[in-house]
Parts: C-alpha cells; sequence; structure tokens
C-alpha cells in the first residue's frame, strides 16, 4: 500500500498503449496517495486524463522525464489490488494494454478528463451555508455562458492552476454536471411526487385556500384528500404523495391538479426510486429441494473442495436456479459477496425478480443500459461493502460481463449461468476478453469456487470437465419429473411442394397453434432474423438495396417504413419503386420476426400477439414489459429472436416453434452446428414447464441432419461426441488455441498488399500455422474492408511467447512508411 518514501507514480491512462506512465508526486500528496486512487495527470502539451495509479516507485525508468501528477481525485483506493491483478492477466492473454482494460472497467462517472464534456445544471441553486466561493463564481459564470464546455476549455479560458480542484467540487454540489451518453433510450428510474406548496405557510393560510375552493368541488376535493391525516403544518410540508396515487385516489385528472398548481397550492418534484425495492421488501423461505437436486447439491460441494471450478449441466427446467439459490444464501450468511454473471441485459430482468424473492435489497443489478451515475452508485456500494454493519447493502451482484470489473473485496462465490452463450465474448472494442474464462481466472486467483451453469454446455467447458480440469455434476431430470417436451420435425420443401403452408406456418404447426390457443394455452415462435425481410428486390431487373458503408443488403422494416443497416446503422427510406429500372413490382425476399407477427395477426386474428427482438426492447423497460404481459397470460402467442432462448420460465406454454432451422445450420463458421444444437435445445426448453407436456415443431429442409436428431433425442453427449471429433481432425479448440487478425484498410488494392506483406512475415515464424489472409464473408463494414488471418497454435506452445513474436512481425510490417494506415486488431480465443 502507501510507501512514504516513493516520490513517482506509475499511472494507468485510458490510451491504447503499452505500459504504465511515472509521474512525480507532488509534496502535499506524498502523505495522501495510494495505489488505485484516480488522479489527474497531463499527457501530452493539451490533454488531461484521469487514470489509476497502480503502484508508488522511488525512481522514475532510466531516461524519463517525468510531469508532475496535477490533482488526487480521492480520498480512498477505488480500485482494489485483486483487480489489477484481473487486469494485468486480461491484457496479457488477450493482447490489449492495461489503458483498453482501465476504459472497459471503469464507468465513465468515474472519469474526468480533458475531453470530458461539462455543462451548468440550470437547476442548481446553493443552500445555505454552502454558498459558492469567488473561484467557484467565476467558474459557474462561464460554464452559465457556454453552457457546456471540454474540461481543457475550461483550465484553457481560466488560465488558473487548480481549476479542476474546483470543478470537482462544482460537480459534488450539483452546479455542474458532466455530460455522458446514455445508451438507448434509458433514463434513471423516478417518481413524480406531489408536495404543499411553499406559499400554504400557515394553518389560516390553508383553511382560508380550502373555503376559496368551495365552488371548485374538485380542486377542493383533491386539496382535502392530501390534508386528511390530520397532521401539523411541518409534517404536511414534508409530506409527498406520488402523482399517480393522488389522481387514482382522488379519482380526478391531470388538469385538476395541474390548476392547483399553477395556485402555488401544489408543487411536483421528482424522487429517485430504488431500482429493487425498498428495504421493507418481504422475501420468501427458500424452496425445499427435490432429491435430484440435493444430490446435485451435494455433489457440487464435494467437486468444489478438489476443483476451484465446476460445471453443473442441467436439463432444461431442471431447477439449477434453486441450487444456486442455496448456494449463494450459504455465502451470504458467510459475510461474502457473490457475483452471478449472466449473457444478456434482457436475462437479468427476469433473473433480478426470482433472486429479490429470495435476498431482497441485498441483490445489486449491473449492466450497461443503467446510467453512469447509477454504475458508479453500485461499484461505490460493492467496494465499500463491510459484512459486520448489517445494514442493507448490494451483497449479491447481477450482472453482464462488465461486472466481472467491479471492486469486490469480499468476494466467496461467483455463478457464471448459461455459460455456454457466445454474449460472454467482447468483440469490439479491446479489450475483446471472454468474461466466462476470465471468471475462472479471478477465482483461482481469489481461490473461490466458480460454478458454470447451463443445459447445453459449450464443448470446450464440457471438455475441461471430462479431463479433470473443472468438476462435474449432472442433473439429468426436470424438476417434479415434468416430461421432456415432444420434438418433431416438419419437413419443409416437401409442404412448399404440396402448397399446403399457411403463410410461414406447416400445416402441422399451424394446427398445434389453433389446439393450444383453443385450450387457453401459450405459444412461442423462435425466427433467428428481425425486421420484415432480409432484403428486398426488384422483380423486373433484379435490383437489391444496399449499404452505402457495409457490403450487405439492407433489411426491410415495415413498422418504419425503411431500410436498415444491421452493422452500421445506415437507414433510408423504402423506395416506391425501383431508382434502377422505374419498375413498381418490388418483391420481399426471407422474412423476419416483423413479418411473422403480421401474418399471425392474419391467421389468428383472436389472438394476443407480441414480437421480442432488438427493435421493441431498445427501452430499459421494453423487454421487463413483454414478458411480463406474457408471464401474467395476457398475450398468446411470442414471437421472437434469440432472446426468448435464454433461461426464461413460463407456465402456459405448451407449443414452441422452430419456423426455419436451416439458417442456424448453414452459417459459415465452425462452431455453428454446436450453436445450432444449444439454440433449438434452450428454445424447446420453453415447452410444457411445468403441469403439462409441451411440444416442440421444428421447420426444416434437412429433416435428416444429424444435430436435428440429436435435438430431437436430447442427446447433448451425441452431438458432443460428434463435434469433439471433427475439432481433434481439423484441429480446432479445444485441441488448439486460435488468434484472429483483423486487418481493415478503406483502399482494397492497399488492404490486399498489406495483409500479404503480414502473411509472409509470420509464415516465417510460424509456418503453416497461419491461414489467410481471406475475406470474410462480409467483406467491408463502415467503408473499411476487411481481410482475416488466423493463427492456429499448439496447446503446448507457450501463447504469451507466440503473441509477443506475432506483435513484432506486425509492428515491423505497418512500422513502413507505405502502410501506416493499416488498422490491425487481433482477438485472442475468438467466438
Amino acid at each position: 500500500m502507501h510507501n512514504p518514501s516513493a516520490q513517482f507514480a506509475e499511472i494507468i491512462l485510458p490510451l491504447p498503449l503499452e505500459g504504465y506512465f511515472t509521474y512525480l508526486i507532488p509534496e502535499e500528496m506524498q502523505e495522501r496517495i495510494d495505489p488505485g486512487m484516480r488522479v489527474v495527470v497531463q499527457f501530452g502539451p493539451k490533454k488531461f486524463y484521469s487514470g489509476i495509479v497502480r503502484r508508488l516507485v522511488e525512481a522514475p525508468p532510466e531516461g524519463v522525464q517525468p510531469k508532475w501528477i496535477e490533482y488526487l481525485l480521492d480520498e480512498k483506493a477505488v480500485v482494489p489490488p485483486s483487480n489489477f491483478q484481473l487486469w494485468e492477466w486480461i491484457a496479457l492473454y488477450y493482447h490489449c494494454s492495461m489503458g483498453e482494460v482501465l476504459k472497459a472497467a471503469r464507468p465513465s462517472g468515474l472519469k474526468l478528463e480533458s475531453e470530458t464534456r461539462v455543462t451548468f445544471n440550470d437547476a442548481y441553486e446553493p443552500s445555505a451555508g454552502k454558498e459558492p466561493t469567488p473561484r467557484e463564481r467565476l467558474l459557474l459564470d462561464y460554464l452559465r455562458a457556454k453552457k457546456s464546455c471540454t474540461v481543457f476549455e475550461l483550465s484553457s479560458a481560466l488560465l488558473k492552476k487548480g481549476t479542476l480542484q474546483v470543478l470537482k467540487e462544482l460537480l459534488g454540489k450539483g452546479a455542474a454536471r458532466v455530460d455522458e451518453e446514455i445508451r438507448e433510450t434509458y433514463k434513471p428510474k423516478t417518481e413524480t411526487i406531489v408536495k404543499l406548496g411553499k406559499a400554504m405557510v400557515s394553518e389560516e393560510k390553508l383553511m382560508r385556500t380550502l373555503d376559496l375552493l368551495t365552488k371548485i368541488p374538485k380542486q377542493r376535493e383533491m386539496l382535502h384528500l392530501f390534508l386528511q391525516e390530520n397532521e401539523s403544518l411541518e409534517a404536511l410540508h414534508e409530506k409527498a404523495i406520488p402523482k399517480k396515487a393522488l389522481l387514482m385516489k382522488s379519482g380526478s385528472t391531470v388538469a385538476v391538479l395541474n390548476a392547483l398548481i399553477k395556485k402555488d397550492i401544489f408543487e411536483l418534484d421528482e424522487l429517485a426510486i430504488e431500482r429493487i425495492g425498498s428495504s421493507e421488501r418481504a422475501t420468501r423461505e427458500l424452496f425445499p429441494l427435490l432429491p435430484a437436486q440435493e444430490k446435485a447439491l451435494a455433489e457440487i460441494r464435494s467437486a468444489f473442495r478438489s476443483n476451484g471450478v465446476t460445471l453443473l449441466h442441467g436439463v432444461t427446467s431442471s431447477g439449477k436456479t434453486e441450487i444456486f439459490i442455496q448456494l449463494i444464501q450459504e455465502q451470504l450468511l458467510a459475510g461474502k459477496q457473490v457475483l452471478y454473471l449472466l449473457p444478456e441485459i434482457g436475462l437479468t430482468t427476469h433473473m433480478i425478480n426470482r433472486l429479490l424473492e429470495v435476498f431482497g435489497t441485498r441483490v445489486g443489478v449491473y449492466h450497461s443500459r443503467f446510467s453512469d451515475a447509477e454504475r458508479v452508485e453500485i461499484w461505490n456500494k460493492v467496494l465499500d461493502f463491510q459484512p459486520e454493519n448489517h445494514l442493507p447493502t448490494h451483497q449479491l451482484i447481477i450482472g453482464t460481463r462488465s461486472a466481472l470489473f467491479l471492486p469486490f473485496t469480499a468476494l466467496g462465490l461467483i455463478v457464471v449461468d448459461e455459460e455456454h452463450e457466445n454474449s460472454y465474448k467482447q468483440q469490439d472494442p479491446a479489450p475483446r476478453y471472454h468474461a466466462r474464462d476470465s471468471a475462472v481466472v479471478l477465482g483461482n486467483m481469489l481461490k473461490i469456487p466458480v460454478l458454470l451453469g447451463t443445459a447445453t454446455p459449450s464443448v470446450e467447458s464440457y471438455y475441461n470437465a471430462l479431463h479433470g480440469r473443472y468438476g462435474l455434476v449432472e442433473l439429468n431430470e426436470r424438476y417434479s419429473q415434468i416430461e421432456m417436451p415432444e420434438i418433431v420435425t416438419v419437413d419443409l420443401k416437401q409442404a412448399w411442394k404440396r402448397k399446403s403452408m399457411r403463410g410461414m406456418l406447416t400445416p402441422e404447426l399451424y394446427e398445434e397453434i389453433r389446439q393450444a390457443l383453443t385450450n387457453k394455452e401459450q405459444v412461442i415462435l423462435f425466427q433467428n432474423r428481425r425486421g420484415f425481410a432480409p432484403f428486398i428486390e426488384c422483380k423486373a431487373c433484379g435490383w437489391i438495396p444496399k449499404c452505402i458503408n457495409c457490403d450487405v443488403s439492407l433489411t426491410f422494416h415495415k413498422n418504419t417504413q425503411r431500410l436498415t443497416c444491421h452493422y452500421c446503422g445506415y437507414s433510408t427510406r423504402y423506395p416506391g419503386s425501383c431508382p434502377s429500372c422505374q419498375s413498381a413490382e418490388i418483391n420481399n425476399k426471407g422474412f423476419g420476426t416483423e413479418k411473422i407477427e403480421e401474418e399471425l395477426t392474419l391467421l389468428f386474428p383472436e389472438a394476443s400477439i407480441e414480437r421480442l427482438d432488438l427493435d421493441v426492447t431498445r427501452s430499459k423497460k421494453g423487454f421487463q414489459n413483454i414478458l411480463h404481459k406474457f408471464d401474467r397470460g395476457d398475450t398468446d402467442i411470442l414471437v421472437g429472436t434469440q432472446m426468448i432462448t435464454k433461461g426464461l420460465d413460463f407456465e402456459h406454454v405448451r407449443v414452441v416453434g422452430i419456423l426455419n432451422a436451416d439458417n442456424l445450420l448453414n452459417f459459415p463458421d465452425f462452431r455453428s452446428h454446436e450453436r445450432s444444437f444449444q439454440l433449438m435445445t434452450q428454445v424447446s426448453g420453453r415447452a410444457g414447464r411445468r403441469n403439462k407436456r409441451g411440444k416442440v415443431i421444428i421447420q426444416t429442409a434437412q429433416p435428416d441432419h444429424s444435430i436435428i436428431a440429436r435435438v430431437v433425442n436430447n442427446d447433448y453427449k451425441g452431438m458432443y461426441q460428434q463435434q469433439i471429433e471433427e475439432r481433434n481432425f481439423f484441429n480446432y479448440p479445444p485441441f488448439c488455441r486460435m488468434i484472429r487478425i483483423n486487418l481493415k484498410h478503406k483502399d482494397i488494392y492497399e488492404l490486399e498488399r498489406i495483409a500479404g506483406e503480414c502473411a509472409t512475415a509470420l509464415r516465417e515464424r510460424f509456418g503453416k500455422r497461419v491461414q489467410g489472409p481471406v475475406f470474410p464473408a462480409i467483406n467491408r463494414i463502415k467503408l473499411q474492408y476487411i481481410q482475416v488471418m488466423w493463427l492456429k497454435l499448439e496447446r503446448s506452445i507457450s501463447v504469451t511467447s507466440a503473441k509477443r513474436q506475432m506483435q513484432e512481425m506486425l509492428d515491423y510490417v505497418r512500422s513502413k512508411d507505405n502502410n501506416k494506415s493499416i488498422q490491425i486488431q487481433v482477438d485472442v480465443d475468438p467466438f
């Protein structure tokens, strides 16, 4: 920790540059500074960044002329030492800089940099005793005039040292705010409340007001309702009633309330609401486990003693979550923290509700759809966790992959649910880490157990379990002996040939849906394409609209009448006629969830139909609202993409339809068959989960395909054996390590030339282990052409040494005068 003789600090800066940066510690900071604290430093002639102190040292590296640290932002460390150990492993293994790991790990709300924009808060009013100082007033006047500016502009304009310190004070007082990018349409959760107006200064004034409202009965009734509890004037001014509740109780309208506000009788305020409920939330006892679950739980505990990591392979609806809850409860009672990782933001809503029933306000949630302010709040609560305080706190954190970076100080267990999901792999930007594998490493570093759970393990995890690297526990029966769903295949080719299709439904699936609706049962339909049609085509000349930035056709979204690129977001209006030949005959090709929803409305007009895909769940509540309606039984048919395959549990779903299995099977990837099995098995598991056997219909043009046969027979081990033999023969993971090298350039000819040079240089060292360069299926995205090379390394080779040599060769090629414009991205263990 603190080194009193240290005069220098090694700082991690949020930049894609290797190594640490050494700065001088001012004398006034030397007694206060510690590793894990944030500091503001100058980097380059005009840039300021908030970095993290990695360590304190007594001397700088040879030849380095350190600058001074400008400002110390914290009074205590915001990053504990165990986090640095994980960060350094991620940087080394996933071939990126510590600065890139810092950017991924730290909420934006914990940064203060020269590019950070600061905005004056128009609602700011200084409280008594906290009036701004002269320097603060100077800064506020500048901010008020500019409305918004960067930290660097602020420092330059005032030409005063210590501007950052003054700014930090103003941020704390609420006089200014740091602008942040709020993802999608999410806003912090607040509730509008009604309070007694400040003009109501005495009881006499209140009585006179009631008398004056005698001729306006609706307004008088609302005010009387607010006052009815015979409270003192002081208590009335402290009182607040939710706006919705007041309107509902009074049976009145918003116009009546607005009239009272206009007369200064009432005023409105916004009250922040706890996202996870209040401390008074009632919780339930743990459900007793069935014998099969008890056996699995005992085996997990035993496996933890001999293996730090254990894989729980339990069929869908086998009660894995209740086993997780038992293990979590043990850790919480022992005063430990627990991290519960989920692959998708959407899944957190469903899982939060289940865990809240048991653990109440000890549950915290952390993912990217929350604002920076909320993520900083969770970060601080995790950091400040003290089990001896016995106060309601976020002891159990549910989150997506970024939750792995939270500053745990007493972590006792990590649960990785749906461990097979490729959403755990970060694609862009760096670090391109895998949260499941990083969680395993973190567990090993902290010497705590890690539990991986899924109904369809990844081939790598199952291989590790079979070969003793992980413990293995299997749960092969559904909860309460519920039967596995009946799965049947239907030949799409024959149905089209016989002209018996009902829209996108075969006769068999149509009839099952009709019977389910008659019996007041629910239906889930899975199609892994959103939008109305994957592309449109002119019947006369064959014109197909393409993205102007990417080498892909545009997807038609009928609701918005727009053609959209799902890679870069480019969008244009649907053309009334072909711009090439002016023909009005434009056909939709293929089908997505939007088209299915429209056709179902025509086929089953009495049914309530909802769609669950990215287009309708962009807001934070979109996903939650749709699932809540389906869970209540308000929705009869739910149409969705992969979102509906992941761990959802509904009581009345009897029929599941997979509308086109061939889209999954024919994807050009060595994992496509594994993923197809996982997706189809997971979505099949949504059928008949409680009191009645469900039915699954798979529509496919390849009913005899081996993977579909494995899904029908629920034969995971057969699928695994088939895949492991193929991968062994063709040398794919888990029998080798793979590194993907993406090269990007705006000029396709320059890209080919430089990629060829890179391949030649790499082959001089790695020989046949280098494959490519080749153009991927989509060879241009966001105006950049792409070529890909692969490096296959034997397990016996030191991956650290190989990556170092690979980087030296890539740097050598890129350093040539004509090659500096090439972009090179390295992705270790790509999914």
